[in-house]
């Protein structure tokens, strides 16, 4: 039996006992005992059905309640199954498929939704004073012109960022960690390749990076959808000695 969807539905079952619980009962129904977390056995028990349920949450599947109920019961219990073990695996793969297929769906529909919305956005700052456009589509504005040199596409930089959805939401900065960050300019996404290139040490520009020159239709992590346009603070501070870079460590710079 797959075992990320029996532990989905072990998910759902906590999930739904828990919401069925904070409804009233009906007047002829007894109230449910009490859940008491005294003791470690019930905590582990309680961290356990929290984390699966909240995982399984997140996905949006929903499960016939009073079948999982009886199934989870039959197995605590030792029961005979309702269902021999061959008909439980077909439903379970028919089941991972149309939640592959669901998934598939939503993302795509994702993907359109924020390819249209990037669109417009670039279409409509590309009007405003001091942004500029270069052939690739990526668009930056001077914020603070330096006066150092510019990188290459194999240097090693120092610099730091913040980087933020279209609607302001932030996904990552530097900033944030008060440390900068140090990276090779040829081993970020293209947008940023292109857009250090340009820049003169002691610049900060802001960056406003469309998802092919970003991390298009894949997206990066939980933060960041696909085709998602994206915008950045980009403030360069230095470009790494290549003789510092590879002396021995007690001879690099604190």
């Amino acid at each position: 039996m797959n075992k990320t969807i029996l532990a989905g539905v072990i998910a759902a079952s906590v999930a739904l006992t828990a919401c069925n619980e904070q409804k009233p009962a009906e007047p002829t129904q007894a109230e449910a005992p009490a859940v008491t977390l005294d003791s470690n056995v019930a905590k582990v028990s309680y961290g356990i059905g929290l984390n699966i349920s909240s995982n399984f949450r997140q996905q949006n599947i929903e499960l016939d309640k009073t079948a999982f109920e009886k199934g989870l019961a039959d197995g605590f219990e030792g029961n005979e199954p309702a269902l021999d073990q061959q008909s439980i695996m077909q439903a379970m793969q028919a089941f991972q498929q149309e939640q592959m297929e669901k998934q598939m769906s939503e993302r795509k529909t994702a993907a359109d939704e924020n390819k249209t919305e990037g669109d417009k956005f670039l279409a409509e700052n590309a009007k405003k004073d001091g942004v500029k456009t270069t052939d690739s589509g990526l668009q930056y504005k001077v914020v603070t012109e330096g006066k150092g040199k510019k990188p290459t596409a194999d240097d090693t930089v120092v610099v730091h960022y913040r980087g933020t959805l279209l609607d302001g939401d932030e996904f990552d900065s530097s900033y944030s960690r008060n440390q900068p960050a140090t990276f090779g300019v040829g081993a970020v996404i293209p947008g940023w390749t292109e857009a250090l290139q340009l820049m003169p040490v002691g610049s900060k520009y802001e960056l406003f990076i469309p998802a092919d020159l970003a991390y298009g239709e894949g997206g990066a992590g939980a933060k960041i959808g696909p085709n998602e346009t994206l915008v950045f603070e980009v403030e360069l501070l230095e470009i790494v000695d290549p003789e510092a870079q590879n002396a021995p460590a007690n001879e690099k710079p604190q």
